[in-house]
C-alpha cells in the first residue's frame, strides 16, 4: 500500500476522527426516511432503506403497482444505437421519482403512478455513433446545496449537463448553457476519443463535481485513451482538477509505468460507481485494469494506480492514499463496484471504514481516512509469466481477513465430484488447463499442450457490477458473487492486424456432461460482520444444476445460479427485515421463460422468506422508497428489444393516504 506523508487534510480532522463511536452510523448525504437520492441510496454507497412496511409476512403479496415505459422508445429508429439492459437506478427525491433512459435521457415521475412530470433529452445520439454497442446509461446523480437543486448526467455522447430538478431544464449558468464538452481537459489528445464515452453517473461532492470514464478496450490498436477522473464547479461547471491514473512526469508512482508506458498506455479508468465522505470531503475511485487487460509487454511495471481504490480530497483532486489490489493486471480484476463506507468497532476501537469487493473475491478493508488496512494484507509471492515480453508482478496482496466470499483459484480438489465417474471426467479434462493460483498468468495457447490458464472466479466473476450493500445499523456487508471460470490464453493476430504482439482467445471451461468442471456454489450471498470480519453465513443463491439427469436422484439442494446462465446483475437491496435480489426465470423454472423472479431472505440468517415471478426480466439495481404511507420496490429492466420498462412494486389495499 501507498501513501503520502502525513499531512492536514483539513481542519478539525483529528475532532471529526475522535467523534467516531459505535453509535455513528451516519451516512453522507443519506436519505430522510423513503427517500433514495444516490445510486446506492447515498454517497456510503449503502443499498440500505430504513423501511419495513413490505416484510416477511407479506414480501410474496408484492405486485406491480405501476410501470413507465422507456422514452427512448419515442426517439425516432433512425437515430437509435442498439441498447443493452436496461440498469438505472431511479431516484426519489422530496416526493418526486427521477432516472434515465438507455440512451440518456432524463425523466422526473409521479413515483406513486409513473405519471411523467417532465422529460429532458441530450440529445447524444446525434453527436455520432459511439464505439460501444450496445448502448446503456447506468444513472443520474443528485445535489443540492440547500437552496439548488440540479441532477447530473454524464451521456454517451461525452456531455456532462446540469440539469434544473424542479423545471427540467439545463442550467443556463452551468457550462455552456447546460453542457460540459468531456472531449476536453483529459490531458493527453493522441487517443482515439470515439473509444471514451460514459455510462455511470458523477459524483457531486460539496462544490466539487466528478466524472470517470468508459473506455472501449477490446481493440487491436494502443489508442485507448487514459482514464484520468476530471472535477468541475458543481454551479459554474468550471473545470477544477484532473487526477492522472497513468501518473505523469513530475508525479509519484510514473515509474511505476516502465519505458515511458505512460504516454501511450489507456484505460485505467473508473468506469463504474463512486462513494463518498461528504463530511470528511474525500472521494473513494474504484479502478480498472489498464490496456491490454492480458499482456502487458508494453507497459511493465507495477502500474499505479490501475484496479486501485484511491481516496482523493474532493476539494483538490490530491490524493491522500490509494491501495493496488492487482499488480501489473492480467486477468481483467478491475474493481468493478463503488465501495462500502462504513462505521465499525473492531476489538473496541471505532474506526470509520470503507470496505471494497472485488473481482477477487477478496474484501479489502481500509481505515477510510488514513487508508491504514483495518486487517492484515500481505504480499504473497505468484507464479510468474511464461508469455515473451511479459514480466508478472512476483507477488500480490492477499487480504488475511475477511476470509474470500469466493473461490479463488483451482486445484484439482476443487473439481466437481458429484459421482466418481463425473469426478474422473473431469480430471481428464482439466489436463487441457493450467490451474493454480488466482495469480496464474495466462499462457500462450498450445504451451505445454495446455489450452489455458484456468481462471477463478473469472473476469466476470467475483463480486463484480453492482457490488456489495450494507446494514448501517449491524455493520454488516453482503455480497452477491459468483464463480464463473474463463479459460484465457493468448494468441499472436494475423500480421499488421494489431499494435500487440498478443491478443486474448478464451476458451470454453465446460465440464463433464454439461455440468461446471469445479465444485458448487456457483452463485453465492454472502453476510461479513465488518466489525470481527467473521462471515455470519453464506448461502446458494439459485438452484443451479441440481435438476441435471446425471444428479437429480442426489437430492443436493440448491448449487447456485449457473455460472455460464448468468451476468452481474442488480445485486441486494437491504431493509429492514429482508434482503431483496433477483434470479432470471430461465434459470429457475425453465430455459423458455423470460421473466425473473424477486426473492426475500431473512438478512440476519439467510433463510428465504418469499419469491414473486415477474413477467420481464429484470436488470437493474433494486431500490426502495416511501411515500406518506406506502412502500415501494422499483427496479429497471429489458432494453435489449425495445422493451425498456421501470417497473414499481407495492402491497395491495395500502392508499398510501
Amino acid at each position: 500500500m501507498h501513501k503520502l506523508k502525513p499531512m492536514l487534510l483539513f481542519s478539525g480532522l483529528l475532532l471529526v476522527l475522535s467523534c467516531c463511536t459505535e453509535e455513528t452510523n451516519d451516512l453522507s448525504q443519506s436519505n430522510t426516511p423513503g427517500e433514495w437520492l444516490h445510486h446506492g441510496a447515498d454517497h456510503f454507497s449503502s443499498k440500505y432503506a430504513a423501511l419495513d412496511q413490505i416484510n416477511p409476512e407479506n414480501f410474496e403479496q408484492l405486485e406491480v403497482a405501476w410501470h413507465w415505459e422507456s422514452a427512448d422508445n419515442r426517439i425516432p429508429e433512425t437515430m437509435l444505437y442498439p441498447t443493452g439492459d436496461y440498469r438505472a437506478t431511479p431516484l426519489v427525491v422530496n416526493g418526486i421519482m427521477y432516472t434515465n433512459t438507455n440512451h440518456g435521457q432524463v425523466v422526473a415521475l409521479n413515483p406513486t403512478t409513473g405519471e411523467e412530470l417532465w422529460l429532458f433529452d441530450p440529445e447524444s445520439y446525434k453527436l455520432g455513433p459511439p464505439n460501444f454497442s450496445p448502448v446503456q446509461t447506468r444513472g443520474i446523480e443528485y445535489w443540492t446545496d440547500g437552496e439548488v437543486e440540479r441532477i447530473f448526467l454524464a451521456t454517451l455522447g461525452k456531455q456532462l449537463v446540469s440539469i434544473d430538478i424542479h423545471t427540467g431544464q439545463p442550467d443556463p449558468d452551468f457550462g455552456n448553457n447546460g453542457f460540459i464538452d468531456l472531449t476536453q481537459n483529459l490531458g493527453r489528445l493522441e487517443f482515439e476519443m470515439r473509444n471514451i464515452t460514459h455510462g455511470a453517473p458523477p459524483i457531486a461532492v460539496g462544490n466539487t463535481l466528478i466524472v470517470g470514464s468508459k473506455i472501449f478496450d477490446y481493440i487491436m490498436s494502443n489508442r485507448s485513451p487514459p482514464g484520468h477522473v476530471r472535477a468541475y464547479d458543481t454551479r459554474t461547471g468550471e473545470f477544477k482538477w484532473r487526477f492522472n491514473t497513468i501518473p505523469q512526469p513530475g508525479e509519484d508512482f510514473n515509474e511505476t509505468w516502465e519505458e515511458d508506458s505512460w504516454q501511450t498506455a489507456g484505460n485505467t479508468n473508473v468506469w463504474s460507481f463512486m462513494a463518498a465522505d461528504d463530511e470528511l470531503g474525500l472521494v473513494y475511485l474504484p479502478t480498472s485494469t489498464p490496456t491490454n487487460d492480458y499482456w502487458g509487454g508494453k507497459r511493465l511495471g507495477e502500474n499505479v494506480y490501475a484496479e486501485s481504490i484511491v481516496c482523493l480530497d474532493a476539494e483538490t483532486g490530491e490524493r491522500v492514499w490509494h491501495f493496488q489490489t492487482v499488480h501489473h493486471g492480467l486477468w481483467d480484476y478491475d474493481i468493478a463496484s463503488a465501495p462500502n463506507l462504513i462505521d465499525i468497532v473492531v476489538d473496541g476501537r471505532p474506526i470509520k471504514a470503507v470496505a471494497q469487493v472485488s473481482k477477487t473475491g477478496f474484501t479489502y478493508v481500509f481505515d477510510r481516512v488514513t487508508g491504514e488496512p483495518v486487517w492484515p494484507i500481505e504480499e504473497h509471492p505468484v507464479p510468474p509469466s511464461t508469455v515473451p515480453g511479459e514480466r508478472a508482478h512476483p507477488t500480490q496482496p492477499i487480504p488475511t481477513w475477511p476470509l474470500p466470499f469466493e473461490q479463488v483459484g483451482a486445484t484439482e480438489e476443487d473439481l466437481v465430484d458429484f459421482t466418481p465417474e463425473i469426478r474422473e471426467e473431469a480430471l481428464e479434462i482439466a489436463k487441457n488447463f493450467v490451474l493454480g493460483d488466482i495469480f496464474t498468468p495466462p499462457i500462450v495457447r498450445g504451451h505445454n499442450g495446455k489450452t489455458s490458464t484456468f481462471v477463478v472466479p473469472g473476469a466476470g466473476g467475483g463480486a463484480n457490477f453492482p457490488g456489495a450493500s450494507m446494514d448501517p445499523e449491524t455493520q454488516t456487508l453482503y455480497i452477491q458473487s459468483v464463480t464463473r471460470p474463463v479459460g484465457m490464453a493468448l494468441v499472436e493476430p494475423p500480421d499488421g492486424t494489431s499494435d500487440w504482439p498478443y491478443v486474448i482467445q478464451y476458451t470454453r471451461t465446460a465440464g463433464p456432461r454439461g455440468l461446471p468442471l469445479v465444485k458448487p456454489p456457483y452463485r453465492r450471498i454472502t453476510a461479513i460482520d465488518l466489525n470481527s470480519g467473521e462471515h455470519v453465513w453464506q448461502i446458494p443463491f439459485g438452484k443451479g444444476p441440481t435438476d441435471h439427469p446425471d444428479i437429480a436422484d442426489l437430492n443436493l439442494g440448491p448449487l447456485g445460479s449457473r455460472f455460464n446462465d448468468v451476468v452481474a446483475e442488480g445485486g441486494i437491496l437491504i431493509t429492514k427485515t429482508l434482503l431483496i435480489s433477483y434470479l432470471a426465470a430461465k434459470d429457475e423454472i425453465s430455459p423458455e421463460e423470460t421473466g425473473s423472479i424477486l426473492v426475500a431472505h431473512d438478512k440476519a440468517t439467510g433463510d428465504l422468506i418469499g419469491e414473486v415471478n415477474v413477467a420481464l426480466r429484470l436488470h437493474g439495481p433494486i431500490m426502495s422508497y416511501q411515500i406518506e404511507d406506502k412502500q415501494y420496490i422499483a427496479i429497471a429492466g429489458g432494453g435489449r428489444n425495445n422493451d425498456a420498462q421501470l417497473l414499481a412494486f407495492a402491497l395491495p389495499g395500502i392508499t398510501g393516504d
